[in-house]
């Protein structure tokens, strides 16, 4: 009778998978938690950063910073308040009449002037006991408390423009040292933000259509 070979049954189990990989030791999951946290909170904080720096260079490009020195501009604005000029204001739009500007003055150009705009590029200005005219009109200003007692007449070119302090008797300003160039302009005007009881935007006076001679 021929030999019939039985196969031995396998009794040992097929071995599972490696348990470590699938559950590492707590050990490691808290290295590996601390870790992947670490790089998370490292990128947050630079994106921080980074969102920070650009606000800076956004605000640094399109804004400054301007403390108000001497009486020139009252009652409008007073000696000693902090503003925020708007640098951007001119890239879309020209600079207007009755608009509060900073600028360089062209007799010292490392220093800062404040002052409203009163004459625009191709016109003809003149002042007679105070009183300004604009191409044979004259310019109403009620914000005006003291007017000066000074005259002259000027003949703006291009980019160039006429401005005078709101406290007409204690201003230097065009009456004085010249038309100013358009290049001389840093920005207009926008916020004061110090001290807070005057805190608010700045006023910037829109001119009425000119008045003639007779009107």
């Amino acid at each position: 009778m021929a030999d019939v070979r039985v196969e031995e049954e396998l009794t040992e189990p097929i071995p599972a998978l490696d348990s470590d990989l699938r559950h590492p030791p707590a050990g490691e999951r808290i290295s590996m938690s601390r870790a992947f946290w670490g790089r998370s909170s490292l990128r947050e904080t630079l994106e921080t950063i980074l969102l920070t720096v650009l606000i800076f260079l956004v605000l640094y490009v399109t804004t400054g910073r301007f403390q108000v020195r001497g009486s020139s501009m009252e009652p409008t604005l007073f000696n000693g308040q902090y503003l925020v000029v708007s640098k951007a204001v001119y890239w879309i739009r020209p600079v207007e009449r009755g608009d509060v500007i900073v600028f360089h003055p062209p007799n010292n150009p490392d220093d800062d002037y404040i002052k409203r705009v009163v004459g625009l590029p191709g016109e003809n200005l003149e002042i007679r006991d105070g009183v300004v005219w604009v191409d044979g009109m004259r310019l109403a200003e009620p914000m005006i408390e003291n007017p000066g007692s000074y005259s002259g007449f000027w003949k703006l070119q291009d980019d160039e423009y006429f401005v005078l302090g709101d406290n007409r008797r204690n201003s230097s300003d065009s009456h004085t040292w010249g038309l100013l160039p358009r290049e001389n302009i840093i920005g207009k005007a926008w916020l004061c933000y110090w001290p807070l009881e005057r805190w608010g935007l700045v006023t910037h006076y829109i001119f009425p259509p000119l008045a003639g001679p007779g009107e």
